[in-house]
């Protein structure tokens, strides 16, 4: 809930649309490119903030010798050549430093994920919501950004662990897509196994699901021992086109959540058994799991739009109910072929628990393959008020967030939604190229039409903020390059709509100032009140060791309270205890010592 005043939604360029400039492209000498036409029609950047699109001057342009298509459907949406393609907003590409810095989040107060606690963990306030940004990036990119994930947190709850300590940890925990390498930053920002078990994917492609498979296999050999919960869309319904009568391929495919969860499971089988030897379930589950993790607090009352699961993922499903290798996928239903054109779908209520006052709504959003979705979280705090987050994961520019972002007029604290720079500058980027002048035609045409299919460039997202009402407190820009560079360009583009846009904190922005930042990997951001009870949004930067290791055990079980793992013996004193030899055929082994008693090397590791 932004603290910015009400405004009713508005086109903040507002002239006149059928102005036109005195020079078109159509009296430009014969062998200009569009660009140097547009040059000479001095329709500029400038034209762009004061006037807008100009009417008539596209179908001119649309002749010109730029011969890249953006779709092949007939509808008129789908041809981009029609939107305004005036001069680019002033962008330096010529410096290296720019490039391989940000210089905003090096400035940032530092976070320390390590606390002097017995859990930790950074306490959080009672009335707090606190979303680190795990992963940041857009493929391609190197190591200055991990694939897309958000790890959100709420509330602080105090509770005595198996062992009689006294505990503190947050109230509820969530994770937002999981993507390639994002689990090493949970590591390194002190996040456990155990609170990595609610996952909420936007969608299905790699880079926002990569690491899934790293947290479900490992997280049962840390402190993870419940089943691993993941919500995503359902089915997409797109006919199959090489589908033939009698074929071998299906006229649909099976590509829900619940599918990809099944064959992540059966894939995981040789890792899953190899592991299991382990202690991977405790006999207290979900009776005595935490009230965040109890799925009969967390259930909905409605599940009518939801294929909400009874047996775990797999093609045995014979994974225990309370064994960490279970997992539960729940399956967002929205009628993908419906027509929402004049009248937007219903949201869907997929996580509502009683017990921590945290609810999770999701939204359908556009990207590549209908199933694609967005989330809006919705937490009340202990002192009544209602705080709240939007994760739209990759989209297109639609309605349903502009809806989502106004929220009945209370608007939201947080909104993360994607930002891709120009298809030019990212076919630079990706290719390795110097300068915009260097890039194949052909590279800019591929790039844009992943975007037009897909995304949200920079000038498409200052439009979607500008029609927010009212601003969101904080709205971040991820799945993006980031870099001094192309934030600098970005800004560029977002002043053409958004002239009074900043980033920083500000203690009292006007309302008609929206807020940005821009996502780096192990950003932290932070919702709270201040002593006068004024709403505070604080960035920070997470403070790592690039050479630690996991996460420290967040919430231990006790083993006495743990089911007996699959593999095991008995040991002398009639306990189960797992056999790490029972799925090996060991004799080939070298061992410490040889059957005459020789040592070959220390048994103690040294």
């Amino acid at each position: 809930m932004a603290d910015s005043d009400a405004r009713a939604p508005t086109n903040q360029t507002g002239a006149d649309p059928n102005a036109m400039p005195d020079v078109t492209a159509a009296d430009a000498p014969a062998g200009l490119t569009r660009r140097d036409a547009l040059k000479l029609s001095g329709l500029t950047l400038g034209g762009l903030a004061v006037s807008g699109a100009v009417g008539g001057l596209a179908p001119v342009l649309a002749q010109a010798d730029d011969t890249c298509e953006s779709c092949c459907s007939d509808a008129p949406q789908c041809d981009e050549e029609c939107c305004d393609e005036s001069e680019p907003p002033p962008c330096s590409w010529t410096s290296t430093a720019k490039a391989s810095r940000y210089s905003y989040f090096n400035r940032l107060a530092k976070f320390q994920p390590f606390a002097k606690t017995p859990s930790t963990v950074q306490p959080l306030g009672a009335s707090e919501m606190r979303i680190t940004l795990m992963g940041t990036a857009v493929p391609p990119r190197g190591l200055a950004q991990r694939m897309v994930s958000i790890f959100v947190e709420v509330g602080w709850q105090e509770f005595v662990d198996d062992y009689g300590n006294a505990m503190g940890l947050p109230r509820d925990q969530f994770v937002f897509d999981c993507g390639t390498g994002s689990t090493g930053s949970y590591s390194s920002m002190n996040v456990g196994y155990g609170r990595m078990n609610k996952i909420f994917l936007t969608h299905l492609h790699a880079d926002h699901t990569g690491d899934l498979a790293h947290i479900y296999c490992f997280g049962p050999s840390a402190d993870r021992k419940s089943p691993l919960w993941v919500w995503g869309g359902g089915a997409s319904g797109v006919r199959n086109p090489n589908y033939v009568d009698g074929g071998s391929a299906p006229e649909y495919y099976d590509d829900g959540t619940a599918a990809f969860c099944t064959h992540l499971r059966d894939s995981q089988r040789w890792h899953s058994e190899s592991f299991s030897f382990q202690y991977t379930a405790y006999a207290g589950y979900p009776d005595n799991a935490p009230d965040c993790d109890k799925p009969s607090n967390f259930i909905p009352s409605d599940t009518s739009r939801l294929n909400w699961p009874t047996t775990p993922a797999g093609q045995y499903a014979d994974d225990p109910l309370n064994d960490a290798y279970a997992i539960m996928p729940v399956e967002i239903l929205f009628d993908w072929s419906a027509d929402w054109s004049t009248e937007s779908p219903e949201e869907i209520l997929v996580y509502d628990n009683r017990a921590t006052g945290a609810k999770i709504y999701a939204f359908p959003v556009i990207h590549t393959r209908k199933g694609a979705v967005g989330y809006r979280l919705e937490w009340t705090a202990p002192n009544g008020e209602t705080l709240g987050m939007i994760f739209t994961g990759d989209t297109k520019p639609e309605r349903l967030t502009l809806e989502q972002a106004h929220n009945s007029g209370a608007g939201v604290d947080v909104l993360i939604h994607e930002m891709g720079v120009p298809p030019e500058v990212w076919a630079m980027k990706s290719g390795g190229y110097q300068s915009l002048d260097d890039v194949p035609t052909l590279g800019v045409c591929l790039a844009k039409r992943i975007q037009n299919s897909s995304h949200t460039p920079q000038g498409a997202f200052g439009y979607l903020l500008s029609q927010m009402s009212p601003y969101p407190g904080l709205t971040v820009a991820t799945h993006f390059p980031t870099a001094d560079d192309t934030v600098q360009c970005a800004m560029n583009s977002l002043k053409a709509h958004l002239p009074r846009v900043y980033q920083g904190e500000r203690p009292n922005p006007p309302s008609d100032a929206p807020r940005v930042t821009f996502a780096m990997d192990l950003m932290v951001i932070t919702v709270s009140f201040d002593g006068n009870g004024k709403r505070r949004i604080r960035e920070q930067r997470g403070d790592i060791n690039p050479f630690g290791y996991q996460a420290t055990p967040q919430r231990l079980v006790r083993v006495e309270n743990q089911l007996a793992p699959k593999y095991r013996c008995q040991d002398q004193s009639e306990a189960n205890v797992g056999d790490p030899l029972a799925q090996i055929n060991s004799s080939t082994t070298i061992w410490p010592c040889d059957e005459s008693g020789a040592c070959n090397y220390r048994d103690d590791g040294y």
